[in-house]
């Protein structure tokens, strides 16, 4: 199903594209405007956005004058891809490039035959994957609030450069900041990265009585998420996450680096029964060489896991491409991308050995 909205400059081609979709029967939810007379486009803009954003609708056409107050409004809604077409070439192009999920039309500008020709394409058009998705992931790097800086635009990491999250790592940087000191630190990080990292948990509405009255509100909906450090290191990010979901449940991978090889090698795997239903957010402190990372993935998907997040605190550029090349679809969080690793596989400046620097150990 398509939402359809409009502005009072779109009124008259709005109609004409109904009868359109009428003619060729494909379903719609009309949004308004029902007239032309003046209104304003935002909150046109905002009822398709949502629709679309809900998967209430599959797409959205939006309608204004020039079409630029729409697709500027609709963009500002999360997952929402709104491109402006002016012509043939441009609507097959922000579907098999960008996957644009509303069309911007312009009400005083296109005329009806050329809107239904640029509708047939949009609607038709397929998604180009490959590269396109890698450039639609950045896009949403961006909407979750991660920053570019200091890494390589291929680098697909979400980076959080929080002034709180930046205080805090440089502390923990220095080597004479104690075992204890150390531990909450990550536990501190862990949390502020978890805002962001859970942003994407669904929701559904329940009814409460407040002091005042009854009201709709939203609660996290069904089986959610599961925290699965690579002990040993991981485990120093468990609680900073279970202060935000206390009910998350809980897997463990051990995983060991040989010294030789420098290879992942598996030692324990034990997950949450139900797994493959929850998005599981994987924790290792470190992405050094992501080899770790990588193997703990594929045991992940191994065993059904589909939703998968990784979660570090400090990444080598080296980690990220390693982990992105083999697990495309993951998506990797961090707080600082340091410059490289050194020949014995450690980030540089990075903050010496997690695991140790955790548990008072060498």
């Amino acid at each position: 199903m398509i939402a359809i909205g409009c502005d009072h400059a779109g009124f008259k081609l709005k109609s004409e594209i109904l009868s359109y979709l009428d003619k060729k029967k494909i379903s719609y939810r009309d949004f308004g405007a029902y007239s032309d007379d003046s209104c304003h486009f935002p909150f046109f803009a905002s009822l398709v956005a949502t629709a679309v954003q809900k998967n209430e609708c599959e797409r959205g056409i939006l309608i204004c004058g020039t079409g630029i107050g729409m697709s500027i409004a609709a963009n500002k809604f999360k997952g929402i891809r709104a491109a402006l077409c002016m012509d043939e070439y441009q609507a097959r192009m922000a579907k098999r490039h960008n996957n644009a999920n509303i069309l911007v039309l312009a009400g005083r500008i296109t005329p009806k035959e050329k809107a239904q020709d640029i509708i047939d394409i949009w609607l038709n058009e397929n998604y180009l994957e490959g590269k396109y998705e890698t450039r639609n992931q950045l896009i949403r790097r961006i909407e979750e609030g991660g920053s570019m800086s200091g890494t390589n635009y291929k680098d697909m990491a979400f980076v959080f450069d929080h002034p709180l999250i930046q205080h805090k790592i440089s502390i923990m940087r220095d080597k004479n900041t104690n075992t204890k000191e150390f531990r909450e630190l990550v536990k501190e990080v862990s949390t502020l990265m978890g805002y962001e990292v859970t942003r994407e948990l669904p929701l559904e509405d329940i009814e409460v009585e407040t002091p005042i009255a009854k009201t709709t509100v939203k609660v996290l909906s069904g089986k959610n998420v599961g925290f699965v450090p690579i002990l040993r290191a991981g485990l120093g990010m468990v609680d900073g996450l279970l202060t935000l979901i206390p009910t998350a449940k809980i897997g463990h991978i051990g995983l060991y680096r040989d010294h030789d090889t420098l290879e992942p090698v598996e030692y324990y795997c034990k997950l949450p029964e139900d797994a493959h239903e929850r998005m599981i957010i994987l924790l290792d402190p470190m992405l050094a060489t992501g080899g770790s990372a990588s193997a703990a993935i594929g045991f992940l998907k191994q065993r059904g896991v589909k939703n998968i997040k990784l979660m570090s605190i400090i990444a080598a550029p080296e980690g990220i491409e390693k982990v992105h090349k083999d697990h495309p679809d993951v998506n990797i969080y961090c707080a600082c991308v340091d410059k490289e690793l050194n020949t014995n596989a450690y980030i540089v400046p990075g903050l010496g050995d997690a695991g140790d620097r955790l548990f008072g150990t060498k």
